[in-house]
């Protein structure tokens, strides 16, 4: 994915120190949400790998066209369901790292590599 979009436009920058957000609480609570994300879109993506199988329309040859525009809707096309969700799956990789740098800004910790538990405990008290 060598385009550049608005993703990776704002990593670029978080990358320099440019932008971060400035909430570690946020930064974390955004970081899990797109770990989440990206678990539901590799879910997603499975889906529309099956998608491709495309078959039962029957024998005759309009039925084979048919199977053959679902195949296309479902790969080979740059606006297929398979190349959409590849590239929600970078946005959203994108996105967590810039909040992985917003965490480690702010904390001077990697977010990886902080526990999750005494994270939470230190913001209640």
């Amino acid at each position: 994915m060598a385009d550049t979009t608005p993703y990776s436009a704002l990593l670029s920058q978080a990358k320099a120190g440019e932008v971060y957000l400035n909430n570690e609480s946020a930064a974390y609570t955004m970081y899990k949400a797109c770990d989440k994300r990206l678990a539901d879109l590799d879910a997603l993506l499975i889906t529309s790998v099956r998608a491709q199988n495309v078959s039962g329309f029957g024998d005759f040859d309009m039925a084979r066209q048919l199977e053959a525009k679902f195949r296309l809707q479902a790969s080979n096309d740059p606006n297929s369901i398979y190349e959409v969700i590849l590239k929600d799956i970078e946005a959203v990789k994108q996105l967590r790292e810039v909040f992985s740098l917003s965490f480690k800004h702010l904390t001077g910790q990697d977010i990886e590599n902080a526990n999750a538990l005494d994270y939470t405990t230190e913001q209640v008290k």
